[in-house]
């Protein structure tokens, strides 16, 4: 009997040493995430495998390998290694919810991981599966707040998924309901602002991603692109040896046409092969130098993209773009052979690839002299655009929708230049002009209107420009511009 009771007792000692599992986000799992977050994507696996000797019954380190299969994914999108990599989320979240409930890690990594799957799903194409994905996550992370409401790192998911749900265009608010996800954009963004200025211990080691998402929620929800953009200098964010950093600093200062800034900051990166290899330096890069109209150099980088990216977003947009550097040269073989490619490659998930592909199927190629004006514009080098319209008219112009082009070209260059008067005027026009035609251009006038008028604390004239733009029916962009028209009128209203 007594030998019973004492292997009884030595099996259950032997399952509970199995199945006994913690949290322990120790000084190896810190340099791990430091690595995995600068994009050195091998040196912060072998951090993790360091940790995992150290305590095999450590949780912490599945959900870093989470971060590093989601980086290389999201990134790079290549077929071969989803094939492989996208099956061990769903593995990991096995693993992780066999972890002690008691922990507020417990469901902080789950929702983690549960956004990492995620987001996967979308640059993939798995819309459906993307979504319920997102519901789980804002619901663990809801439950976790709940449970562990001091818990610093559960504010940063929290609140940028609040400021997200919060800005959903009216046509996708049944998505939201549907997976019972509410949000508001003025308290997502004050939780997000809370987690990025704290002092507590968590905040400043998960720093890595706050400083990446952050920026972004400035930038496209509140519309604060100098905001943002300051905020990557105050922080003194490491953009040579950080390229998780580098990234978002030199894609923002693209999108705010900056594309100097863009270029410096792609340059003088850290080019170690220790970072993860993924052709969307050359994709950024291509922008900066066809928005300067340096026409050989972005077609080098445009080709280097097209024949290293392994992916479908954004692949018709940047055959687009090759089409112009060739268009623009003149060499209208090579211009049409990459405008096949705009028809045959990629997807059309994202606004610009659905954009690239309709411009294809037209068979029409842009004026030439409102294209360059738009890359000049579009780069940051507004009196060069300007110049090349001197003395220009919508009447220089035959086809409507090349009238329409030049009146809304012109309200954007003197947007650019601080000429506001002259700007509403020509917004005006090409909301006159473009109300019921399916170019972007009079919602894009409308959108730009409503900003203008909101940084003059004239809210009431704000609100109705935005509407007007949610009001225009079906128009290129119309998704993008929906959510941020929609974003302006949460803003103006404090939602």
């Amino acid at each position: 009997m007594k030998h019973y009771l004492f292997l009884l007792l030595l099996c259950c000692g032997c399952l509970q040493g199995q199945t006994q599992q913690v949290y322990e986000f120790n000084t190896t799992c810190q340099q791990a995430y430091q690595e995995i977050t600068r994009l050195k994507i091998n040196s912060g696996l072998a951090l993790i495998e360091k940790a995992r000797q150290q305590n095999p019954h450590n949780l912490i380190p599945v959900m870093l390998e989470s971060y590093a299969d989601f980086y290389l994914l999201f990134f790079n999108e290549d077929p071969a290694e989803y094939a492989t990599r996208y099956p061990r989320f769903a593995q990991r979240i096995s693993q992780l919810e066999k972890g002690p409930q008691s922990s507020p890690f417990y469901y902080f990594c789950l929702s983690t991981v549960r956004t990492h799957k995620a987001a996967v799903s979308i640059k993939f194409g798995h819309f459906w599966d993307a979504g319920w994905e997102f519901r789980r996550a804002y619901q663990a992370i809801k439950e976790n707040r709940k449970a562990f409401p001091t818990f610093m790192p559960n504010d940063l998911m929290y609140g940028a998924l609040q400021a997200v749900v919060g800005t959903i265009p009216k046509g996708y608010k049944w998505l939201a309901s549907l997976f019972g996800m509410k949000g508001s954009l003025t308290e997502g963004m004050r939780i997000v602002h809370g987690f990025v200025y704290s002092n507590d211990p968590w905040g400043r080691l998960m720093s890595a991603d706050a400083n990446f998402i952050y920026p972004y929620l400035l930038f496209y929800l509140e519309n604060k692109k100098e905001e943002a953009l300051q905020f990557i200098n105050q922080r003194k964010l490491d953009l040579v040896n950080n390229h998780l950093h580098a990234y978002m600093a030199a894609n923002l200062a693209l999108n705010n046409k900056q594309a100097d800034l863009t270029r410096n900051i792609i340059l003088n990166r850290n080019k170690s092969d220790e970072y993860l290899h993924t052709p969307v330096w050359d994709f950024e890069m291509g922008f900066a130098r066809l928005y300067h109209l340096e026409l050989p150099e972005a077609t080098s980088c445009m080709e280097r993209f097209v024949s290293g990216f392994k992916g479908k977003f954004y692949l018709k947009d940047a055959y687009q773009k090759l089409s112009w550097c060739y268009y623009l040269q003149g060499n209208m073989q090579a211009a049409e052979a990459a405008r096949k490619n705009v028809l045959s490659r990629g997807a059309t998930d994202s606004d610009a690839d659905k954009q690239a592909l309709k411009d294809a199927q037209s068979g029409r190629w842009p004026n030439v002299l409102l294209l360059k004006t738009r890359l000049l514009n579009d780069g940051g080098y507004h009196h060069d655009a300007l110049a090349l319209l001197h003395g220009k008219t919508e009447r220089d112009f035959t086809r409507e929708e090349e009238k329409l082009e030049f009146v809304y070209r012109m309200g954007r260059i003197y947007d650019d230049l601080g000429r506001d008067a002259e700007a509403i005027t020509f917004y005006q026009q090409a909301i006159h002009i473009g109300a019921n035609r399916t170019e972007y251009f009079a919602a894009r006038a409308a959108l730009q209107a409503g900003q203008l008028y909101e940084s003059k604390g004239n809210k009431a004239t704000a609100i109705s420009y935005y509407q007007q733009c949610l009001d225009m029916g079906d128009h290129e962009y119309k998704n993008s511009l929906d959510q941020r028209a929609k974003s302006g009128i949460a803003r103006c209203k404090g939602e």
